[in-house]
């Protein structure tokens, strides 16, 4: 037992030697370790960071066009689409795992303000209701909200074009709307009608 503790202790000499006749070395591999951890740390916790946010992101995506109002937006290739409203007006879907994740989008004929506003409702400020805070990818403008309740979470988008009102808008559970932003604000982006395209060639 003796002769083993004396064996370790002369190992451990030379290592302390060694160290002594390369102090450069050693330097330069505590430092290179130092840059790889430093490397690293970043990449783990961005990866951790967007566990998240890319919860909801698809592996494929589908396009919805409607052929009434001529819009269309992307939507995950594996959500299920809701039954066609008989005026064809727009079209839903939802995520086969998730019930409450929907994404939906419409579009109708702009109401006048005597057909809007009854004479025994209060009169309504409009002023808010055409603020437009949001740009499309096709240079659509329109306004862009959020609200937050207990239970379900949305965000809508809406848009006049002429005398046609569009609105899409993303759901999902109020526990999950910060995973899902990102992708709903993704697809509000996307959305765009095929009447402008068509004008633009």
């Amino acid at each position: 037992m003796f002769n083993d503790v004396t064996g370790l202790g002369r190992r451990q000499s030379s290592v302390n030697s060694h160290k002594e006749k390369n102090p450069d070395r050693w330097v330069r591999k505590s430092l290179a370790f130092g840059k790889l951890t430093l490397s690293i740390t970043p990449l783990i916790l961005i990866l951790l960071s967007c566990r998240a946010s890319n919860l909801g992101e698809p592996n494929g995506w589908s396009t919805y066009r409607n052929p009434r109002y001529n819009f269309e937006f992307p939507y995950p290739t594996h959500w299920k689409p809701f039954p066609i409203p008989d005026n064809l007006d727009g079209q839903a879907f939802g995520d086969p795992q998730e019930p409450s994740t929907q994404v939906r989008g419409w579009a109708g004929n702009n109401l006048s303000e005597d057909e809007v506003v009854l004479p025994s409702s209060p009169p309504i400020d409009t002023r808010e209701s055409h603020q437009q805070n949001f740009t499309t990818e096709q240079g659509l403008t329109g306004k862009l909200q959020v609200d937050i309740g207990s239970e379900i979470s949305l965000m809508k988008l809406t848009f006049s074009q002429g005398n046609v009102r569009y609105n899409w808008q993303g759901q999902c559970d109020s526990e999950q709307f910060d995973d899902y932003y990102r992708f709903f604000y993704y697809i509000a982006r996307q959305y765009s009608l095929s009447s402008l395209e068509e004008d633009g060639e």
